[in-house]
């Protein structure tokens, strides 16, 4: 214990800042609601403080919302959050932006150099993904962003970065030099406690077997691939993955593959039909709640370009499902390969993400893989009360060191 007598189980003040306060906009918004809500449970007073956003909720903080545009300056927001901190007094200020004067910086998306990059990969295009890069880095926002998270890396006493994975600790550690001692992974946590909707559940199974012409007593096994980003999460690479798999079948089930999200449809059913898979593709469009669908699929997969930790695949491992996605994936973390997935090192690898399928299309596989999920535990390990807890105590390590000083 600290001279100043406070210990892990002191309820302490902590400002989560973040750009926008709203879930709907993505799922970086949704983790940090959802992690709000678990440090909140564990006896912390907590509040989000947005430059823009939703502000019905008591504990949310919207500075800029008189400000034109969907989005607040940098610079604006800065300053508007000095003023608001001078104002109100927090033990912590926990930060997704890069801003030196947080305690902890834990970016949402990884670094903004890494994400450039693998988003301007994500074209398989060298003139394309050239100008992407030229384009990114002469954008004024991102630049801003860039140079300040780089500004934040080279002081040595700035915030502790808290990664999502060790794909992000890497990154900090390539791309800015940042020391060992000021990381710490916190890898990526989820909502382990959602509930079915059994007729929704119902309906949603119905869909798809419809939609492929299916008995139920059909023997198949259901792919789920859900992403608002159908390129970067590497769509394209999986539907050519579907044809070469169904031309090597060498097992009974039938694979079929349901794409979940809001991005270009069109683009991914011109492709399907084209390379003649067309019948073993469902597109569904946007799903509202995640846990329903993953009841009635078999596998989940995401052969992204880039994610700094999936929640997808995170959710999907609470929900007892087999994942194959990339080593571009920090969620890779809490599985291990071969035992409850399959880890492909390139989205463009397309023979190895066809043999993972394959793979799965053996349904003792599938079935051994679901039971090494419950053996090993892996609820807890993705669970967002486990990294809610993780943090708490970083939070502290952090509350001491400032006592001592």
């Amino acid at each position: 214990m600290s001279k100043s007598g406070y210990n892990c189980a002191m309820k302490r003040k902590i400002a989560i800042i973040i750009e926008r306060a709203d879930i709907t906009l993505g799922g970086a918004e949704r983790s940090v609601f959802e992690m709000a809500g678990a440090l909140s449970a564990l006896g912390h007073d907590v509040e989000i403080v947005a430059a823009k956003g939703q502000t019905s909720s008591e504990n949310i903080r919207v500075l800029c919302q008189d400000k034109p545009g969907r989005r607040a300056c940098y610079f604006t927001f800065k300053k508007a959050l000095k003023e608001h901190l001078s104002e109100n007094h927090y033990d912590i200020i926990h930060s997704v932006l890069p801003f030196e004067f947080a305690d902890v910086y834990q970016p949402r998306g990884g670094t903004y150099i890494e994400s450039t990059l693998r988003n301007a990969a994500s074209y398989q295009n060298r003139f394309t993904e050239s100008y992407k890069k030229l384009t990114a880095f002469t954008n004024v926002r991102r630049t801003i962003l860039r140079r300040a998270e780089r500004k934040l890396c080279s002081k040595p006493d700035g915030p502790i970065i808290a990664a999502l994975s060790k794909y992000v600790a890497e990154q900090f550690k390539q791309h800015y030099a940042v020391k060992d001692d000021r990381i710490v992974v916190i890898p990526n946590g989820v909502k382990t406690d959602k509930r079915i909707d059994t007729e929704e559940a119902k309906k949603l199974r119905e869909q798809i077997t419809g939609q492929l012409g299916l008995k139920e007593t059909a023997n198949a096994v259901f792919f789920l691939f859900a992403a608002n980003n159908f390129r970067l999460k590497g769509l394209a690479a999986l539907i050519k993955a579907m044809q070469s798999a169904a031309a090597q079948r060498r097992t009974q089930a039938d694979t079929y593959l349901i794409a979940a999200g809001s991005d270009r449809i069109s683009k991914y059913r011109k492709m399907a039909k084209k390379l003649d898979v067309e019948k073993k593709i469902v597109f569904s469009g946007p799903v509202r709640h995640i846990q329903n669908i993953l009841s009635v699929i078999d596998v989940a997969v995401l052969p992204t370009f880039y994610d700094p930790s999936s929640r997808f695949i995170l959710e999907a491992i609470a929900a007892g499902k087999p994942v194959i996605t990339t080593r571009f994936n920090g969620a890779i973390d809490l599985f291990i390969d071969n035992r409850h997935g399959k880890v492909i090192d390139s989205p463009d690898d397309i023979g190895a993400l066809a043999e993972a399928i394959r793979y799965f299309a053996d349904k003792k596989n599938i079935q051994k893989a679901s039971e090494a999920i419950a053996a090993d535990n892996l609820i807890e390990k993705v669970s967002i009360e486990r990294a809610a807890k993780q943090l708490v105590s970083v939070y502290e390590s952090i509350l001491q060191r400032k006592d001592a000083g």
